[in-house]
């Protein structure tokens, strides 16, 4: 390809989205950064800004099918119409396929489920709008046709969607009320973690990340908060608290060294049930968004799964006691 006038100046990865190569800008991301991407015959980095005139050539993978396959795995559907479903996520269950799982996913589920998705993201991702941790509990709205998707992408991106999440931390937060605004990055040593990253260096890449932390019950070692996400992302719950000296009850990644000063003050049955949890303490609670179709607003609530509702329970008990 040869760059046009009007694309003088604009970056590779861009560039590549708008031309005729079913790409995504992520894809055209991962292309350029594989080396398969040259300019005037040499490898360019995704950001690389191009002048007009400059030649073009992309080496595309071979096709092959990636379309996750149908499971009949059960799954909570609370609603369900020709635009969308609004789902309840198992603890244990991922999202959508990727880094070498192909099975077992929400999405697998939902194929064999629901008549038709949206596209989405890519063929790995038809229908997701929006993520949860595999860990994580808690509702999401899935997009059956494209003009949904764009919708409720739309609603997502420019902070419409509102999600409310329920989480017991470890320790006792004496504010009210935390707003968090740190940028969230990749950890630098462990590329399978996130980081709080209150001053980025010059070229580290991260991300805005606000979570709004409402206490609503104090017990004797741990706290029950409500978060709302104005942004959304990868663990970025999980990874605010920990930041703030409070990290998620189970959560085997984060904040490993404070959790371990929450146990010791904690009691036996306490402990007991802790051990038990088949992931961290968090569940996405409340979802409200407005159909993409009708545009009526619309919200749903589901209670936490009933490992955390155990512990829930005998740690209000013990605090009445």
């Amino acid at each position: 390809m040869t760059v046009e006038a009007q694309e003088d100046g604009m970056r590779l990865d861009v560039f590549l989205a708008q031309r005729s190569l079913d790409l995504t800008r992520s894809k055209a991301e991962r292309l350029a950064k594989s080396g398969s991407v040259l300019v005037e015959g040499s490898v360019a980095s995704p950001g690389r800004r191009l002048s007009a005139g400059e030649r073009v050539e992309v080496t595309l993978p071979a096709p092959h099918d990636t379309f996750p396959a149908p499971e009949q795995t059960p799954l909570e559907i609370l609603f369900e119409d020709d635009h969308l479903a609004v789902v309840n996520k198992p603890q244990g269950m991922v999202t959508h396929p990727g880094a070498g799982r192909t099975t077992g996913t929400l999405v697998n589920a939902l194929l064999g489920r629901v008549a038709s998705l949206a596209a989405g993201a890519g063929p790995e991702r038809p229908g997701i709008v929006h993520r949860l941790d595999r860990d994580t509990s808690g509702l999401l709205v899935v997009a059956k046709n494209e003009s949904s998707y764009r919708e409720l992408s739309r609603q997502v991106r420019e902070r419409e969607l509102e999600r409310r999440y329920l989480a017991l931390a470890w320790g006792n937060i004496p504010e009210d009320r935390i707003l968090i605004d740190l940028p969230i990055g990749r950890h630098l040593r462990d590329r399978q973690r996130m980081a709080a990253v209150p001053r980025p260096a010059p070229g580290r890449r991260v991300r805005s990340a606000v979570t709004d932390i409402r206490v609503l019950e104090r017990f004797s070692s741990i706290t029950l908060v409500e978060a709302r996400l104005p942004t959304g992302r990868t663990h970025q719950i999980r990874v605010h608290l920990a930041h703030q000296g409070y990290p998620v009850v189970g959560d085997r990644v984060y904040g490993l060294r404070r959790a371990r000063q929450g146990r010791a003050a904690s009691d036996a049955e306490t402990l007991a049930l802790v051990k038990k949890l088949r992931g961290q303490a968090l569940h996405a609670q409340f979802l409200r968004f407005r159909h993409p179709a009708t545009g009526q607003d619309i919200s749903f609530s589901v209670p936490p799964p009933p490992e955390m509702g155990r512990l829930l329970a005998h740690l209000r008990k013990s605090d009445a006691d």
